[in-house]
């Protein structure tokens, strides 16, 4: 039987993809875990549209954020793995592709939204108020990359923080989407 726990991490420190051994406060550690943060968010997101009455209507919605889960796990190995050895373990980045993607899915639902003319708040379905939730802890992500991209560079491909940024921005129109399709309106903001 394999052990789930293996007592290596027991003095706060863990290992790269590589066998590199850091802090587990360390911002490569720090960055991938936010990353399993938004996974596992993406998650209760699917969890809700599972149990919504609409889940038929909902369906390819689900299916694409599974698709998503999977690219975030692999975004989640490309961060934990040192540049240098992405090829060895033949770890792959973030592809224009994901990229492209993730823009025809919001042009998509867009299509069918009505018109944004003011803020909206975070609000709405279960299923619309835990994307608002997997938006910001994106925007996290994303902050902790630009830094990161300051600090080391290399360190991050170029499509990495573009493929996080217009993540949000997906968050932001499932959200919506999510509330419109379910037939919830949308919490307007007033000063």
């Amino acid at each position: 039987m394999v052990k789930v726990y293996t007592k290596t991490g027991d003095q706060g420190k863990t290992a790269l993809v590589g066998g590199t051994r850091l802090l587990k406060s360390d911002s490569k550690i720090d960055l991938y875990g936010e990353v399993d943060e938004l996974n596992s968010s993406i998650g209760m997101i699917r969890a809700y549209i599972t149990s919504s009455k609409e889940k038929e209507s909902l369906s390819s919605t689900e299916g694409q954020l599974t698709s998503l889960q999977s690219t975030l796990f692999s975004l989640g190995s490309y961060l934990a793995c040192e540049p240098e050895k992405r090829t060895d373990f033949n770890i792959l980045g973030i592809s224009q592709k994901d990229i492209l993607d993730l823009e025809i899915q919001i042009d998509n639902m867009v299509k069918e939204l009505p018109e944004l003319k003011k803020f909206i708040l975070p609000a709405g379905e279960l299923s619309a108020v835990q994307t608002h939730l997997a938006r910001t802890i994106c925007r996290r992500i994303e902050r902790k990359m630009v830094l990161m991209n300051e600090n080391d560079k290399g360190y991050l491909e170029s499509n990495t923080l573009i493929f996080i940024n217009r993540l949000s921005d997906y968050f932001f129109t499932t959200a919506r989407y999510l509330n419109f399709k379910l037939g919830h309106e949308e919490s307007e903001w007033v000063k």
